[in-house]
């Protein structure tokens, strides 16, 4: 049975504890940041990109050269029309049976806006028809760029669409010197969840600490062990917030 824990995301601090609880796992899903805490279970893991150990493969290389005619356009996080047309043929697509699977436009606009700190809609498109064909919703921290969620023409799924936008990300925090790329949460042998374990630098958050992943197979491994996961309550504990009230210099 799956269990996490949350916290609302508002007010004058969101963006010092988005900030802070990010570096500790935690994702965010509009005003609501929440992290995995299953009784038995450890197999989610929040990971990202090490910007400055990442080395594309030849197939990420391909990857990105196929892609790179289109035109990057990061935008407020303002949800239109055409996104929306874009997302429900991604999900009738790839994703029909999914928790997002009935999500209206309504709800689709709630996703993009509702957002208490700094986001950013990066738009990919076509040059020449101007046809958008993939896009991310993506917040800016303090030590890197969270694509939060990410979605792309179907018709275009063997152009890789979706290791272009996260090569790009990285390319984008390396140009800002943002250190990070945060990738949401990595499941250790899951066939959709694979892809990320092909980028080199990656880093995974397990038992308080950022992590450099060699062995993917290892964590899979282990993610059902009686000591994978700690008790509720030590996990709270362990849980670092913002200082409220800092010591001006």
């Amino acid at each position: 049975m799956e269990r996490k824990l949350f916290t609302a995301l508002q007010g004058e601090g969101a963006d010092q504890l988005n900030n802070c609880l990010s570096q500790q796992g935690f994702r965010r899903s509009q005003n609501v940041l929440y992290r995995p805490s299953c009784t038995d279970c450890a197999a989610c893991l929040s990971a990202r990109i090490d910007v400055s150990n990442f080395r594309p493969s030849k197939s990420q290389k391909r990857a990105y050269r196929r892609n790179s005619y289109l035109t990057r356009h990061a935008t407020s996080p303002w949800a239109t029309d055409e996104q929306f047309d874009l997302f429900r043929r991604y999900l009738d697509a790839r994703h029909a049976d999914g928790g997002m699977a009935d999500m209206d436009v309504f709800e689709f606009a709630a996703m993009i806006e509702e957002t208490p700190i700094r986001s950013r809609v990066v738009e990919y498109a076509d040059p020449d028809t101007d046809e958008l064909i993939a896009v991310s919703l993506t917040d800016v921290l303090d030590d890197g760029l969270s694509m939060v969620y990410s979605f792309y023409d179907p018709l275009f799924q063997q152009h890789s669409l979706g290791t272009y936008m996260i090569l790009d990300h990285i390319e984008i925090a390396r140009e800002a010197g943002l250190p990070y790329t945060y990738l949401g949460y990595w499941v250790p042998g899951s066939p959709k969840m694979d892809y990320k374990a092909k980028f080199s630098g990656l880093q995974a958050y397990i038992r308080g600490e950022w992590k450099q992943i060699e062995d993917p197979e290892q964590y899979a491994q282990t993610a059902h062990h009686p000591l994978s996961s700690a008790p509720i309550a030590e996990q709270v504990a362990n849980i670092q917030l913002p200082d409220r009230h800092p010591t001006k210099g």
